[in-house]
C-alpha cells in the first residue's frame, strides 16, 4: 500500500468523532515586562542594525523635525494622507521650509506615473511596533493605501512610543487582531532590500530606499 492508500484508508477507517483544536501553549512567545523607554531603546537599536533610522520626537516637536529631515535630503514633495490627523496636522502648519504636500485622493490609474516617477517621499501613521524584531505594523486603509508605503524613495512612518509591544504575539493580543484584520497587514522591517547570487546588497529595489520613522514620545 503506498501513501496516498494509506491515507485515504485511514480516513476512510476514522470514527467521525468530534474534530477539535489541539491545545496551544504561547508562553514561549511572552517575553518579561519592559518599559515604555527599554521598549523605544529596542525598537531604535534592531532598526538602526538593519539601515532604518529613528528619530525619537514629541507632539511639539515631530514636524519640525520632519522638515528637517526632507530638507538634508532635498525632498521636493510629500505624500500625505487626506482624512487622517498626520495630514491635517502637516496642511495646518503652513511651514515655509516643508516640501509640496501631496494628496492621494485620486484612483491609482488617473496619475500612476505620477506616484512612481515624481513623489520623493510619503509619510503614513502606524498600528504600533514590535520592539523585539524592529518592526511596523500598517493596516492600509482607503486613506493611507499601501502603495503609500511602497512606491515613494522614502518612507517616513509615525509611531506613539505608547504603541510599541515586545512581540508581534502581544500586539495581536492587545488589539485584538482575532476580532478581525483588513485586506492587508503589513510588518516592515527596515527599508527595501535584496541580494543577487553574489551576495552584493542594494536598497531600494522592490521599495523605498530609505525608512525613516517618527517615534512620539
Amino acid at each position: 500500500m503506498n501513501s496516498r492508500d494509506t491515507i485515504l484508508q485511514r480516513l476512510r477507517n476514522r470514527g467521525g468523532g468530534k474534530l477539535t483544536a489541539p491545545e496551544c501553549d504561547f508562553s514561549v512567545l511572552k517575553r518579561p515586562h519592559s518599559s515604555v523607554a527599554e521598549q523605544v531603546d529596542q525598537f531604535q537599536k534592531t532598526i538602526d542594525s538593519v539601515h532604518g533610522e529613528v528619530h525619537r520626537c514629541t507632539p511639539e516637536s515631530w514636524i519640525a523635525q520632519l522638515a528637517e529631515i526632507l530638507s538634508s535630503r532635498g525632498a521636493r514633495n510629500l505624500l500625505i494622507p487626506a482624512k487622517h490627523q498626520i495630514g491635517h496636522a502637516l496642511r495646518d502648519s503652513k511651514r515655509d521650509d516643508l516640501p509640496e504636500l501631496l494628496i492621494y485622493d485620486e484612483p491609482i490609474n488617473s496619475w500612476q506615473p505620477h506616484l512612481f516617477n515624481e513623489v520623493d517621499a510619503s509619510i503614513t501613521s502606524t498600528r504600533g511596533g514590535i520592539a523585539d524584531t524592529g518592526s511596523l505594523i500598517l493596516w492600509p486603509t482607503v486613506d493611507e493605501p499601501r502603495l503609500m508605503s511602497l512606491v515613494p524613495p522614502i518612507h517616513i512612518a509615525v509611531l506613539e512610543a505608547s504603541e510599541l509591544y515586545t512581540t508581534f504575539h502581544e500586539a495581536m493580543g492587545a488589539q485584538n487582531w482575532a476580532a478581525g484584520m483588513p485586506t492587508n497587514a503589513l510588518l516592515i522591517s527596515g527599508p527595501s532590500k535584496t541580494a543577487d547570487i553574489e551576495q552584493t546588497l542594494a536598497y531600494g529595489v522592490h521599495g523605498p530606499k530609505e525608512l525613516i520613522i517618527l517615534v512620539i514620545e
